[in-house]
């Protein structure tokens, strides 16, 4: 039985492994090599000074999923920005399909939106189709399309934003 949680420290190296897991064979992430520990565990720690959440989706006591979500732009800078967010939400292969993405993804939009948010966003491949189709399920639509802003596995990459309104 998959269940959420708030994550902790301790859920930063498997959190760390689900990403890393996906560098070499997906576009997921346009990344060639893998996130240090450190890296991650410095993101976690500013995730909870700025009072973001970082969401585990738990099943049988491992960690195989976690969702999050960070600011759009640079809010700080340009404060029109701070009702929108842009989330991350990863699997890990072996849990695809098993619902814990749809899970981890509820759970964070109700709590994107107790905390002001107005606009969510989600950059995908656009290769992803099961990525954009999952988006679309849970209310978001395609409200943008980047060509060739990424390079990997020797190719230009393409970039959907998949945005949803939470507030009305």
């Amino acid at each position: 039985m998959i269940h959420v949680r708030e994550a902790l420290r301790a859920d930063v190296p498997a959190i760390t492994a689900i990403l890393n897991a996906l560098i070499d064979t997906t576009t997921t992430i346009y990344r060639n090599e893998p996130f240090p520990l450190a890296d991650r565990q410095e993101w976690f720690d500013a995730q909870g000074a700025a009072g973001r959440p970082v969401l585990v989706g738990v099943d049988d006591g491992e960690v195989v999923g976690f969702a999050s979500y960070g600011p759009f732009r640079d809010n700080e800078r340009l404060p029109g920005f701070r009702f929108t967010v842009e989330h991350t939400v990863h699997v890990s292969e072996a849990a695809w399909g098993t619902g814990v993405g749809r899970r981890l993804m509820d759970e964070l939009i109700v709590r994107a939106a107790a905390g002001g948010v107005h606009v969510m966003l989600g950059a995908v491949d656009s290769a992803n189709k099961g990525s954009i189709r999952f988006h679309e399920r849970l209310g978001f639509t395609e409200q943008g399309r980047l060509r060739e802003i990424g390079w990997k596995h020797d190719r230009w990459l393409d970039m959907v934003f998949m945005v949803r309104r939470l507030d009305g």
